[in-house]
């Protein structure tokens, strides 16, 4: 019997399939999801069969001839994000299917570091990689951002390195941390970012204040410092980096793993550590100059297109030690120290962090949620919570040795919300909204006058920019902000300094308690900004690229430059505010030329910045307290102007062959005295050939030259009494060093361990020549030489 059903089915089941209903119909349209035009020209296949078509002129389709059951259906489109759709059919079915069609949103979801869509169109902007960025896993951001034209450093020796671009620092420049504007007490020049640089994926500088969504106050420009992208995909990746360096005797180690889904969730974990000791010159020990400093850092989210929430949080503690010999005892030491060519205290090596040092702990904490609406646009909503704790610790005598000189505690509150609309092809408008509070408290109990007093500061910001596509080649953008300041303060001034500063003429209506030998007194300032911006970009092909940026922006001071009034004490000096001070105004242009041939390209970017009212602070004096003899930095306002020009051209000269050339130069003069403007960054070129061959375990070796030149426009020194000599006698503080030229190589080899594993080993020396200089910029020049030869080793496992 069961063989005839066998030869039975063997004989009917041929028509049996044959008969089977074949003549299902599946029509549709394609259209774009921001706003619902139809989409011509879309491929859409279904998969495992040779049933395929295109979208017509209005969107539709129509595939014929299909048998019910089910079905995953491939559609594509150029620039857009391909999507796979299930589907089942038992009928004739009807479908619409939505496409992501902006590229510049698919640059959201790209791999890892290859994102570069730009923060402004026609504004100057560079970025670092996760390649380039990597190469400084052992030393700071300020270290990184030097490979970039325009960018340079304010440091306090090899450590403490602040960002300045196109010459302005301090608060001119906003550090932007995973989308958080960084609240940690920018305004000292040796307060560092309180950034790990081993966090960061990716780094972009927009050079300039044409970024308003990030804030008006960019007279100098904005850093963002963003993490790896995320792709959404199964799998489990990590990465660990070890370092080791010879200048300092120490090293760093960093790991991070992530762990990512299809379905768009993520989580990721990074932590690092770093501790080096005393750093060297060539010719002695930079006594005093190590440093310890622990990182950790942790993310979850989910990202899809249409929604998702992202948790972060990130910790960053720093302990960092000031040359000794930069504090000083008396007014002739501090003459001898600035005026001779080696430093008055000279110790053997040691990894202790004495004092004088600084030690600093940075919690940052942020929400992110957004949503898009079909047809509409994208919105975003944040809140970011954080607290920096600063203590300074100076060279004290008897019990109090411990106890810190300076400590500060800053805590802030931002909530932001931003509405992206682009549902027009040719026209993207955001428009947002921030509010923020900020309190500051300084510890009374440090036996030492606060330098910044206690304040409340609430700030409120509005925008409005946009980005409209009027040809194929020409692009046009614009901006308008509007920020809204107001500090609270309390503090005590000695009611000599009071009068000194002429302050009871002006603001006597301030005085809340009269204490005889000092005074109490509240001011509450208001300031309201507006700053606009608006530009144009003129492409006619990918080699040529033109483009065209005003900027108009407004910074309110902040507490340093209204209320400092003390001993600065890590900054080794006395720092005096003004409480007139008010708003600067910056009218900046800048012009950018890019342009690419076969074998070598270039960029060519000239500006000019205008600066009424710029705040500067400037050594005036010299004091003689209990604990030694220091400058005294007093801030005052001027009219300014800032020209220069950044340059940047590579070229391939054979497979294996290509070299890397940049030239940045800037002028700053106050035009109301005719004077250069103090920490005007030299002149400088950097130029490296690199040799790469794949074939040899990716072999890679580069060779770099860094010249400086020497900074010939500096303002006049001054002039201080000599105890000793019983004379005036200048004091040689604003005189800038020699140029000086340094050569550094840097070479690498990758090996493979596995299917997804590898090692890549890298050998760096920078000052290869171990050359004696000192650096304009760099603020202990007064007291020491700048580092001597670094050779440094680094292992890092991908995984």
């Amino acid at each position: 019997m069961n063989s005839l059903k066998t030869i039975w089915l063997a004989m009917f089941l041929p028509f049996l399939i044959f008969g089977q209903d074949c003549d299902l119909k599946l029509t549709g349209t394609v259209i774009d999801y921001h706003d619902q035009s139809m989409l011509p020209g879309a491929t859409i296949t279904i998969l495992n069969s040779d049933k395929a078509t295109l979208s017509n002129l209005d969107g539709t389709f129509l595939i014929k001839n299909l048998c019910a059951g089910n079905y995953e259906i491939e559609v594509s489109h150029p620039e857009c994000s391909t999507v796979f759709i299930p589907i089942e059919i038992t009928e004739d079915r009807t479908i619409e299917i939505k496409l992501e069609h902006h590229l510049e949103e698919l640059k959201e979801v790209e791999v890892v570091g290859n994102s570069t869509r730009k923060q402004t169109n026609s504004a100057q902007e560079s970025t670092l990689k996760l390649a380039e960025i990597e190469q400084y896993t052992i030393g700071s951001l300020g270290d990184a951002l030097k490979e970039l034209s325009g960018v340079s450093t304010l440091n306090t020796g090899a450590f403490i390195s602040k960002p300045a671009i196109h010459g302005l620092n301090g608060s001119r420049v906003l550090l932007l941390n995973n989308g958080v504007r960084m609240q940690d007490m920018e305004w000292g020049d040796e307060h560092a970012p309180n950034i790990d640089i081993n966090a960061a994926g990716k780094i972009t500088v927009v050079k300039g204040a044409s970024a308003l969504k990030y804030g008006g106050d960019a007279i100098g420009g904005v850093i963002l410092v963003e993490p790896l992208t995320v792709i959404n995909k199964d799998s489990l990746f990590g990465k660990t980096v070890i370092s080791g360096a010879t200048n300092g005797r120490g090293g760093n180690i960093n790991t991070e793993l992530t762990k990512s889904y299809k379905s768009g969730w993520y989580v990721r974990g990074q932590v690092s550590y770093k501790r080096l000791g005393d750093q060297e010159a060539p010719d002695y020990v930079l006594s005093n100059t190590g440093i310890q400093n622990f990182g950790v850092n942790f993310n979850a989210g989910k990202r899809t297109f249409e929604m998702g929430w992202e948790a972060y949080y990130s910790y960053i503690n720093t302990e960092i030690a000031i040359l000794r010999a930069s504090h000083i005892g008396n007014t002739d030491d501090l003459i001898r120290s600035i005026n001779s060519r080696q430093p008055l205290v000279i110790r053997d090596f040691t990894y202790d962090l004495l004092n004088p040092r600084q030690q600093v702990g940075h919690h940052l904490a942020k929400g992110l949620f957004y949503k898009r609406f079909e047809g509409l646009g994208k919105l975003s909503l944040q809140y970011d919570f954080q607290q920096n704790q600063r203590f300074e610790y100076d060279i004290r005598r008897g019990e109090d040795d411990d106890r810190a000189s300076i400590d500060l505690r800053l805590t802030t509150h931002t909530l932001s919300t931003d509405f992206k609309w682009d549902a027009n092809a040719k026209l993207d408008v955001t428009v947002g909204l921030l509010a923020r509070y900020q309190e500051n408290f300084p510890n009374p109990d440090t036996g030492v006058r606060r330098l910044i007093p206690d304040y409340e500061k609430y700030d409120f910001g509005s925008f409005l920019i946009g980005e409209y596509k009027a040809t194929a080649d020409l692009t046009f953008d614009a901006g308008f902000r509007y920020d809204f300041s107001r500090i609270d303060a309390k503090k005590f001034y000695i009611t000599s300094r009071w009068e000194e500063r002429g302050y009871d003429q002006e603001f006597n209506d301030l005085i809340i308690e009269d204490l005889g030998t000092q005074l109490l007194v509240n001011p509450i300032l208001d300031f309201n900004n507006i700053s606009t911006t608006f530009g144009a970009a003129y492409a006619k092909d990918s080699n040529r690229k033109l483009r065209l940026n005003f900027a108009l922006a407004k910074r309110a001071p902040n507490p340093s430059e209204l209320f400092s009034d003390g001993l600065h004490h890590s900054a080794s000096r006395i720092e005096l505010g003004d409480l007139r001070i008010k708003s600067e105004t910056s009218h900046k242009v800048s012009f950018s030329w890019e342009e690419k041939f076969e074998h070598w390209s270039f960029t060519l970017a000239p500006y000019a910045n205008y600066i009424d009212d710029f705040i500067l602070l400037e050594p005036t004096n010299v004091e003689f307290t209990l604990r030694g003899a220091f400058p005294v930095w007093s801030y005052r306002q001027t009219n300014a102007r800032l020209f220069g020009l950044d340059f940047n051209a590579n070229a391939n000269w054979i497979a294996n062959l290509n070299t890397a050339h940049q030239f940045s130069i800037v002028k700053g003069t106050d035009t109301e005295n005719d004077i250069p403007i103090i920490n005007i960054p030299a002149a400088n070129t950097l130029n490296s050939i690199t040799f790469l061959k794949p074939e040899w375990n990716n072999f890679e070796f580069s060779l770099t030259s860094n010249y400086v030149f020497e900074q010939n426009e500096t303002p006049p020194n001054i002039i201080i009494f000599s105890p000793e000599q019983n004379q005036e006698v200048e004091l040689d503080i604003n005189s800038a060093p020699d140029a000086y030229h340094l050569i550094n190589i840097q070479t690498q080899l990758q090996f493979n361990l596995g299917k997804n594993n590898n090692l890549t080993t890298s050998l760096l020396i920078n000052n290869l020549t171990n050359t004696v200089y000192r650096d304009y910029l760099n603020r202990q020049r007064y007291f020491a030489d700048d580092l001597g030869r670094n050779i440094i080793i680094q292992l890092k496992f991908n995984y």
